[in-house]
């Protein structure tokens, strides 16, 4: 028969009595309110970007041609000069940090202090030149290198590892930026990591949710894109419900796969031009971006999060094409090289879809939309759970749970018959620039 610990022993000995119990504790809980401030930080500083470009474009609708090609060189300069590992979305950089296969005196290619600065100033400059990007995959970035940095303050025998603090910094970028604690957790869960250890959990998340704490108390409790009244999905959307699901399927679907070859690369001279002149091609992208702009009298500039809040709230209709502009326009961001996330500019094409499905068909737009916005964020990320989530508790629209959860999942498995997983496939392109470097 096994020996009883006595009760003295028991409590001395307990994670609730441990001293060394509570550093890790304190160390993660002030690690994570760290991470929750600078994404707010970084917050304001995306807001402060916005207007500033904005500024510029109310000086002439012309600027664009001169501010956003050499604004779109000089972030690809900076970023490939003293930060590769800023480019892009931050989400696969952090996924490639966490692997099995990445020793860590190789994680600070990936996440660190230092490219969470990097991250923050670029991706905002990136902005401040009009590029449509959004800032919550930088924030997951920012925020895991933040976490990261205090790993030096835990106890010898934390439980917490490298690993844990990436991924709670990862689903606390998520929940500050969102303002969404739970789809900070399930983000966690279902893209960062496939698994939790038992021993470290209840600590994971109760930081998790310290963070968007943190981004509450000092934004407030506001839902990202305001709030809407829906009671039920009337009957008489069910057949506009699923073309819309099945074209945020399909289309989301395509443009997880243009964002995987676009930086793959393949065997023809765009790709071959963009190898050898990444700084033009850059410039090239930012031209073209400019041009969108133009014809859509600025519809394709910054993350679409105004006119995907105003649309939301029958304030302001789509511009027409809203959906082809704002969806080659993050695909231009993203090829060019900038620091910038697809979260924010993927909800926009979204709410644009089921925007049109509902004009097309006579239809109640305000659901459509909620349905195009979760369908076509799952379709791109393959992250159905997360997804719909995050649509719900940033649009407050509690009424839809099963429509959007719905959506998602049939959306999800649509893009499957696409695309590979994108930040999976692309965490993969991260591993294999580690291996060249």
């Amino acid at each position: 028969m096994l020996p009883i610990p006595s009760l003295r022993s028991r409590i001395l000995h307990h994670k609730l009595t441990d001293p060394g119990a509570w550093q890790d504790r304190f160390v993660m809980w002030t690690a994570a309110g760290v991470a929750g401030l600078c994404v707010v930080g970084f917050t304001f500083l995306t807001d402060l970007a916005a207007g500033c470009f904005h500024f510029l474009l109310s000086v002439g609708a012309w600027m664009p041609f001169l501010v956003t090609p050499v604004g779109a060189m000089l972030v690809v300069w900076l970023t490939r000069r003293f930060a590769p590992g800023a480019a892009g979305s931050g989400i696969p950089q952090v996924m490639a940090g966490m692997s099995d296969a990445v020793a860590m005196t190789s994680v600070r290619h990936f996440v660190s202090v230092w490219l969470s600065l990097a991250k923050a100033l670029l991706g905002s400059l990136a902005l401040a030149v009009g590029f449509s990007a959004g800032r919550e995959g930088p924030s997951v970035q920012i925020a895991a290198g933040v976490m990261l940095g205090f790993r030096r303050w835990f106890s010898g025998r934390s439980y917490v590892t490298a690993q844990d603090l990436m991924l709670v910094g990862g689903a606390a970028g998520i929940a500050a930026a969102f303002n969404a604690p739970l789809a900070g957790v399930m983000f966690a869960i279902e893209e960062l990591s496939r698994r939790f250890e038992q021993r470290s959990s209840g600590l994971i998340v109760s930081a998790i949710i310290f963070a968007g704490l943190v981004s509450v108390a000092i934004l407030g409790n506001f839902t990202y894109f305001g709030r809407i009244n829906i009671t039920a999905l009337p009957g008489q959307l069910f057949l506009p419900a699923v073309v819309c699901v099945i074209l945020a399927g399909l289309l989301g679907g395509l443009f997880s796969r243009l964002l995987i070859l676009s930086s793959r690369g393949t065997n023809d001279r765009i790709s071959a031009f963009r190898n050898r002149h990444p700084i033009r091609f850059a410039g090239l992208c930012g031209l073209g971006l400019a041009a969108l702009g133009l014809v859509s009298h600025g519809a394709a500039y910054g993350s679409g999060y105004q006119y995907t809040h105003d649309v939301l709230n029958g304030s302001a209709p789509l511009p027409f094409l809203y959906v082809g502009v704002k969806f080659f326009a993050t695909w231009l961001t993203y090829w060019s090289g900038v620091p910038g996330g697809i979260f924010a500019p993927s909800l926009a094409v979204g709410a644009g879809l089921g925007n049109d499905v509902a004009l097309l068909m006579h239809a109640t737009p305000v659901p459509l939309i909620a349905l195009g916005m979760v369908g076509f964020l799952a379709a791109a990320t393959q992250a159905p759970i997360t997804s719909f989530i995050i649509v719900m508790e940033m649009i407050d629209g509690h009424a839809l749970v099963l429509s959007l959860m719905a959506t998602a999942l049939v959306a999800s498995l649509i893009s499957k018959l696409i695309s590979p997983p994108l930040y999976h496939s692309l965490c993969q392109l991260q591993l294999m620039r580690m291996q060249k470097e």
